[in-house]
């Protein structure tokens, strides 16, 4: 019999796994325990801390929900989601920023120039932009998942007072790869922070706040799927997002533009009578 050691540890739970567990398996089960184990040699770990992690972990399944996803948050505060869209972000593509916990799917359909805003107050926003490929040729039918937060900062999911698809929408773009739709200007917001992920980022002194922005899942035939996000470069979270979610393609810049420079064809609940913001975004695909 071998005896176990807090230095032999790791080796022996290596040891532990079946000769024919899949090669990718081993490597990140390995991985990760040899990670875990040399955490808690390095910080001398003790029971209660192990036990505060523990009951960190049962804290989150308790909150989670359908509606509120708090091991993906916990994801996302720690910097994990950001790393692994990094790790596999395309160079020659629009960079890929993290999903966070707010999706909902099956967004109904949205025209072209279609309007998000509908009733909701807030200053108007007419977003468009064109979806190519990497060497910058419209990709025909490609399809664009758009979704935000209202002007209370909060997304559907979140808010009983909106429906379901409130600021959701799924648009699909002709031949000429174009996108546009008006809406209501993003807002910063804070992440749920009266949870476990909440008692973290209170632990490590750090606020709860991200930049505003718009969520793009865009996908094609023939090309990889891209999540992300955009950001306007006047938000004053610009450079502390929560989530580690901006990158340097990902930033905007709105333009105010005055009432008779709307165009014809775009979309919106009742009439415009005061400036409105404009954005110009292109989002490039790699094939895949």
């Amino acid at each position: 019999m071998r005896s176990v050691t807090k230095d032999n540890i790791t080796d022996v739970f290596m040891g532990y796994l079946s000769k024919d567990t899949d090669p990718r398996t081993r490597e990140i089960m390995g991985s990760l325990v040899k990670h875990l184990h040399d955490f808690a040699r390095e910080t001398n770990l003790t029971h209660d801390e192990w036990r505060s992690g523990i009951a960190f972990l049962e804290g989150c399944a308790a909150v989670e929900s359908e509606d509120r996803h708090e091991f993906v948050l916990a994801s996302d505060v720690l910097g994990l989601s950001s790393l692994v869209d990094m790790l596999h972000s395309s160079p020659e593509a629009t960079s890929s920023s993290v999903l966070g916990p707010f999706h909902v799917s099956g967004a109904p359909a949205l025209p072209f120039g279609g309007d998000m805003k509908r009733h909701y107050g807030g200053s108007v926003l007419l977003a468009e932009g064109v979806i190519r490929d990497v060497e910058g040729n419209p990709i025909a039918g490609a399809e664009l998942d758009i979704w935000q937060t209202a002007p209370n900062g909060m997304y559907a999911s979140q808010d009983e007072e909106q429906d379901t698809y409130s600021f959701h929408g799924l648009m699909t773009v002709g031949t000429d790869g174009r996108y546009a739709f008006t809406t209501v200007k993003p807002v910063e917001y804070t992440v749920p922070s009266d949870g476990p992920v909440g008692d973290i980022l209170r632990a490590c002194g750090r606020h709860p706040w991200r930049p505003s922005h718009l969520h793009f899942i865009v996908k094609a035939p023939g090309y990889r799927s891209l999540v992300t996000e955009i950001f306007p470069d006047d938000d004053p979270y610009l450079d502390q997002d929560t989530v580690f979610g901006v990158r340097d393609d990902l930033v905007m810049t709105y333009v105010e533009k005055p009432v008779s420079e709307f165009p014809d064809g775009m979309e919106l609940s009742g009439k415009i009578t005061e400036p409105f913001l404009h954005v110009n975004f292109d989002v490039r695909l790699a094939r895949g």
